[in-house]
């Protein structure tokens, strides 16, 4: 999916994800729907780019066997390389002073 595309169009890309990944399982929409604990309404509206619930959507990808989509959407954040270098180790020896040494 290419960033440029509005929300409909990636809605249906979805959609067709979705329904390619049901037909290579072999099974249609209303064994689906029966799998997932959805109604066979969400099962079609999320293949059509119509949306559903979130709920209904979880539960469809956890009967694809494919949950793992959803971490995608929200990937783990780590310590970015910017916060890496903002945040500085404690120093560990005084540096050594330059010129002479006035008391």
């Amino acid at each position: 999916m290419q960033n440029s595309k509005i929300p409909a169009e990636m809605e249906i890309e979805f959609g067709r994800q979705l329904r390619d990944l049901r037909l290579r399982r072999n099974i249609d929409q209303r064994q689906l729907a029966e799998q997932a604990g959805v109604a066979l309404n969400a099962v079609k509206n999320l293949e059509n780019g119509r949306g559903a619930t979130l709920s209904s959507l979880v539960k469809v990808l956890r009967a694809l066997g494919r949950a793992d989509w959803l971490f995608t959407l929200a990937p783990m954040v780590g310590i970015s390389p910017m916060q890496m270098l903002k945040a500085k180790q404690p120093r560990q020896r005084a540096s050594k002073t330059k010129g002479p040494v006035h008391v």
